[in-house]
């Protein structure tokens, strides 16, 4: 079995492959105060769950946008697994060219989605990646991830603006807005705000991204970004729940020799 880990900055998603088919996938909480032990005891806890031993485990790959957990999981699973553990970043190929700035800063799950989005057809492309924040990456019609944008994500600006307000509820984003865009309770208001708003807003950019790559340019999404609030939008999007996941297996496909 290979396994897959990818460190967001609220969760830490393991996957297991075997035969080029997925086998499992859970998630862990990513704690900044988490020792390296207790790391190791939740990522065995988690294994044992799915029925799987780590002497089952013959290689994986990690993808991490949390540098200061990065070392702490790599060493959690060092503990009680031996197989060679590859890291997302410079050095490891993963099929696609970079024209970026500086390519060490881009995100391991925004390289991963983009490699797995590429897995179902050419580009132009863009992965919309939901955590914490939302990530929008492109690829263009010559295989090149060329850049995009980063957002807060509905659920984090929820927060802060419940937080900075006396009188305003918390609200379920799962559930959807009502028919009408004019909201009769506050909670109504806010479910308009954040589903329709963040809608709207994506609708918004991805025309910037048709005008910059062309009308034929194909939208997927994979993360938290509420089913609501992609049925709300007018720009056809692609959910891919795997979709991170499967491109660090392709990456560790990619790299599995080296």
């Amino acid at each position: 079995m290979i396994l897959t880990v990818n460190i967001g900055n609220t969760h830490i998603t393991i996957a297991g492959y075997e035969h080029d088919t997925l086998q499992f996938s859970g998630r862990l909480h990513s704690s900044p105060a988490a020792t390296v032990d207790e790391y190791a005891m939740n990522l065995l806890n988690l294994l044992s769950l799915y029925q799987v031993a780590p002497e089952r485990i013959e290689g994986g790959i990690l993808g991490s946008v949390v540098p200061a957990l990065t070392g702490r999981v790599l060493g959690a699973l060092q503990m009680f697994c031996s197989a060679r553990f590859l890291t997302v970043g410079p050095g490891l190929k993963s099929g696609i060219k970079l024209r970026l700035d500086n390519p060490a800063q881009l995100g391991a799950e925004l390289l991963c989605g983009a490699v797995a989005a590429l897995e179902e057809g050419p580009g132009p492309l863009a992965v919309i990646s939901a955590d914490t924040a939302i990530s929008i990456m492109a690829v263009n019609g010559k295989q090149e991830l060329v850049g995009g944008v980063i957002l807060p994500g509905p659920q984090l600006s929820l927060s802060a603006l419940v937080q900075k307000t006396a009188q305003l509820p918390q609200i379920d984003l799962s559930a959807p807005a009502s028919s009408s865009i004019l909201g009769k309770n506050t909670s109504a208001c806010l479910q308009n705000g954040f589903v329709l708003g963040t809608a709207g807003l994506l609708d918004g950019l991805a025309e910037r991204f048709q005008a910059e790559l062309g009308p034929d340019i194909r939208f997927y999404a994979t993360g938290n970004l509420p089913r609501t609030i992609r049925e709300a939008c007018r720009t056809p999007i692609e959910y891919r729940e795997y979709l991170i996941t499967d491109g660090l297996y392709r990456i560790w496909q990619k790299n599995r020799k080296g």
